[in-house]
C-alpha cells in the first residue's frame, strides 16, 4: 500500500455538499457527515482509476463513509478510532490501524466499480490527484538517524581506506524534512549543498536491543530519501549537525511503502538525476551494512519508536567527489528513483 500525506488545496467534489447521491446516498446518512477542511494534512492512498485519471483515496473519510453506510451512529468519531488521519498517530496504533487503511481502501475501490455503489467521490472520499498536495509522508518523524559511507564505493570517492566495523550513526534534525511537491532551499550561509539519494526506513513498532533476525519486523514501511548536506559547513568546518539539518534539507516522500509490498529492501535499484544528468545509480545490496543490522545496531543504545525515520546510506557519485564538484544550484531538479518506491522529486532555489 502507497500511503501519503496530502493536503486539499482546490475545492474536491464533495467537500461543500454531501446531501446527494446518485443511488440514494442520503439514505445513507452521508449527509450527516461534516465537510473537510482545505489545508488539513490527512492520510491517503495513492491510485490509479485509468491511465489519465490519477487519484487520492481519503482512507479516513472512506472509512466514515463505510461506517455511514451500516448505520453506525457516529461514523466520524468511530473512524477517527479506528483509522487516524494523521501517518505518526496511525503508526503507533499498528497493526490495528494497517487493518483499517485496508478495509477503507477495499472499500473505495469497490465503490469506484460498481455503477450501483456509493458515490465516494461525492462524499469526499476519492479526490482527483490534481486537488492536493502531497506532503511528506511523515512531516515531523520523532528522530532522523543518517548511516554514513554505508556503500563501498561512496566510502572510498569520501577518502575511506577501509571500511568501518560498524554502523557509523548521526542525527539529522526533523524540522529539516520537506515533502514530494517543496523546494530545497539553499541558504545564504553556504555555497556547496550536495544530494544524496537514500532508501528510507520508517518504524512501526517499537525496537529496544532487537536483533538483527528480528529487526525489520519493527520496519512499518520504505520511502525515499534525500540527505541533502552543506559540505563546506559539514566537512570544512566540522558541523556536521547544522551541515546536515538546514531547512529543507531532508525531502521524505512520495509515499510511504509497507513493508508487505517490499519483499527484500537488499534488493532495490537507486538512482538520483540532477537536471536530467544520471550522478549516482547502484542497489541497495551494495550496503555495507543493510537495513536489519542498521536497526538492530541503533537500538541497542537508543529505543527506536514509530515514526522514526532510519537514511540507510547512498551509493557513489556524490557532487562533492565530482571533478570539479557538481554543486546544487538555483533552477536544478533533483530526483531520487528507488525500484518500487516511485520518485522524489524537488526544485532547488536559492534562499535570498
Amino acid at each position: 500500500m502507497q500511503l501519503v500525506t496530502f493536503e486539499r488545496h482546490n475545492e474536491a467534489q464533495g467537500d461543500r455538499s454531501l446531501e446527494r447521491e446518485r443511488s440514494g446516498a442520503s439514505a445513507l446518512g452521508f449527509d450527516s457527515l461534516e465537510p473537510v477542511n482545505l489545508g488539513t494534512r490527512r492520510l491517503g492512498v495513492l491510485i490509479q482509476i485509468d491511465p489519465e485519471d490519477d487519484a487520492v483515496v481519503d482512507l479516513n473519510r472512506a472509512l466514515a463513509v463505510k461506517l455511514a453506510g451500516n448505520d453506525a451512529g457516529a461514523p466520524e468519531a468511530e473512524a477517527d478510532s479506528l483509522l487516524p488521519p494523521d501517518m505518526q498517530t496511525f503508526l503507533r496504533h499498528l497493526p490495528a490501524s494497517l487493518e483499517a487503511a485496508h478495509t477503507a481502501h477495499a472499500f473505495a475501490l469497490e465503490a469506484l466499480s460498481r455503477y450501483d455503489g456509493p458515490d465516494v467521490r461525492r462524499a469526499g472520499a476519492v479526490v482527483p490527484r490534481r486537488s492536493v498536495r502531497l506532503c511528506a509522508p511523515l512531516p515531523r518523524p520523532g528522530k532522523i538517524i543518517g548511516v554514513a559511507r554505508n556503500y563501498a564505493l561512496h566510502a572510498s570517492e569520501q577518502g575511506q581506506r577501509k571500511p568501518p566495523q560498524e554502523p557509523v550513526l548521526f542525527l539529522k534534525a526533523t524540522s529539516a524534512v520537506i515533502g514530494p511537491e517543496d523546494e530545497i532551499q539553499i541558504p545564504e550561509a553556504t555555497h556547496d549543498v550536495d544530494y544524496e539519494g537514500e532508501l528510507a526506513a520508517v518504524i512501526g513498532a517499537t525496537a529496544r536491543e532487537v536483533p538483527a533476525a528480528e529487526a525489520l519486523t519493527h520496519v512499518a514501511g520504505y520511502c525515499i530519501a534525500n540527505d541533502v548536506s552543506a559540505r563546506d559547513f559539514q566537512n570544512v568546518r566540522g558541523q556536521r549537525f547544522i551541515g546536515k539539518s538546514c531547512d529543507t534539507f531532508a525531502p521524505l516522500g512520495p509515499a510511504l511503502v509497507t513493508r508487505d509490498e517490499i519483499q527484500d529492501p537488499q534488493d532495490l535499484a537507486i538512482r538520483t538525476t540532477v537536471s536530467g544528468e544520471v550522478l549516482q545509480s547502484g542497489r541497495t545490496k551494495e550496503m555495507l551494512f543493510p537495513v536489519a543490522e542498521i536497526v538492530a545496531f541503533a537500538s541497542r543504545l537508543m529505543t527506536l519508536e514509530p515514526g522514526d525515520v532510519l537514511l540507510t546510506g547512498t551509493p557513489a557519485g556524490v557532487g562533492q567527489a565530482r571533478k570539479p564538484p557538481r554543486w546544487l544550484r538555483d533552477g536544478d531538479v533533483v530526483e531520487v528513483e528507488i525500484e518500487k518506491l516511485g520518485r522524489l522529486r524537488n526544485y532547488v532555489r536559492e534562499r535570498r
